[in-house]
């Protein structure tokens, strides 16, 4: 019998992309207040083909760098599906910078964000996703989240 997938286009809330501040590309992303990301590379698998324009994105800074602490630092939109590159699949985004960004410990202080699957397995796929009720519990902890500058999403 076949294993059901742990996510379903009914079941997403929003994906979560993984960036690392290692190699210094997010320094100029995040002072740009991420207007310039259009696209961020992603693994293939069955969740890439759920990906739809319009579905809430969260970026997920990971590691331990003082100066972008893990968390969430981003939050936006796909802006279709994913697509091949020659360096492999990408996703296409448009975000803003979360302001503030929503630390990985007030994440993993919450009842129910604290089951999301970035936190549960650091090194799990990218993307990865919140479900329904975590997606909602997350906009209700974190106003910010829930309401983005539009203009920074280039919707003005």
């Amino acid at each position: 019998m076949p294993a059901t997938p742990a996510l379903r286009q009914d079941s997403l809330g929003a994906w979560l992309l993984k960036a690392s501040p290692a190699g210094g590309a997010l320094d100029e992303h995040v002072e740009t207040g991420f207007a310039n990301v259009t696209t961020r590379c992603v693994r293939p698998s069955y969740r890439t083909s759920l990906v739809r324009a319009g579905q809430p994105v969260l970026l997920w800074v990971s590691g331990r760098d003082p100066r972008l602490p893990a968390g969430l630092h981003a939050v936006g939109e796909t802006t279709g599906p994913v697509d091949e590159s020659p360096e492999g699949p990408v996703l296409p985004v448009r975000l803003a910078a979360l302001v503030p960004p929503v630390p990985r410990a007030a994440l993993a202080a919450d009842p129910v964000l604290s089951g999301i699957e970035v936190l549960r397995m650091p090194a799990g796929s990218n993307p990865s996703y919140l479900d329904v009720a975590q997606y909602a519990a997350l906009c209700a902890a974190f106003p910010q989240v829930d309401r983005p500058d539009e203009r920074s999403l280039g919707n003005a």
